[in-house]
């Protein structure tokens, strides 16, 4: 048998695997469904959303599917009433945090927080909303960003960071009050590190960062770049 291939087992299915990867990874490779938000091929896993929970049998936790290596024989379960009820925790909580009003957002239709607030038959939201008065940053020529749509899955903190190299993007704060800045929490058309490429735009999953003049409807997402450059960059070191 060969010491890098894992076999294990995903709701029921005999699957097999490198020993370098992770759950996520191996159940799309499988059209397995796992939700996720944080996660983008291309980029650095960080179990941030935590919408990826899993059982594995002989755990005592739920683990991150995106950070979690397959080991032979282990077993998984991504579908269960307990995650389903995790998952709906989290979107609940995701929506409450901000103002996400799918009704009146220019992102109706093409955000991937609503896309997975269906698909897990979210329909209410028990949590009371806080609708924190958050800014809206349109000092950039290109771009906008829009605080209240933000979920804090960090994308465009990685992208600018791994793929751009730029590391405009960081995280201010803590908990509840934590947001993404740009340099030293300068207005982002201020910024002296942005080369105004759009990644960051591109990965974003909710529309917090838009192009001018145009809807998110209509902004083409180039994310399939991701994978190709972090493949590129680690075959010429």
């Amino acid at each position: 048998m060969n010491a890098g291939i894992k076999t294990l087992r995903i709701d029921g299915r005999d699957v097999s695997a490198r020993a370098d990867q992770t759950i996520l990874q191996v159940a799309r490779e499988n059209d397995i469904f796992i939700p996720s938000l944080c996660y983008l091929e291309g980029l650095s896993p960080v179990g941030a959303c935590r919408l990826c929970l899993v059982e594995v049998k002989g755990a005592s936790r739920l683990l991150p599917a995106c950070v979690t290596r397959v080991e032979e024989g282990m077993e998984v379960t991504t579908r269960s009433e307990r995650l389903d009820a995790y998952r709906r925790m989290i979107l609940e909580l995701l929506f409450s945090e901000r103002n996400h009003i799918c009704s009146v957002c220019v992102s109706n239709g093409h955000c991937e927080l609503q896309s997975l607030a269906e698909r897990l038959n979210l329909t209410h939201v028990h949590f009371p909303y806080r609708y924190p008065r958050l800014p809206v940053d349109a000092s950039h020529p290109r771009f906008v960003a829009d605080h209240n749509r933000c979920i804090l899955c960090t994308r465009c903190v990685r992208v600018c960071d791994e793929i751009e190299g730029a590391h405009t993007w960081d995280v201010m704060g803590r908990g509840i009050e934590a947001r993404v800045i740009t340099d030293l929490n300068q207005p982002w058309g201020e910024s002296e590190s942005c080369t105004s490429c759009g990644k960051c735009v591109h990965v974003c999953p909710t529309g917090a960062l838009s192009e001018k003049g145009r809807s998110v409807a209509e902004m083409a997402k180039r994310r399939q770049f991701l994978p190709y450059l972090t493949m590129m960059r680690t075959q010429a070191r």
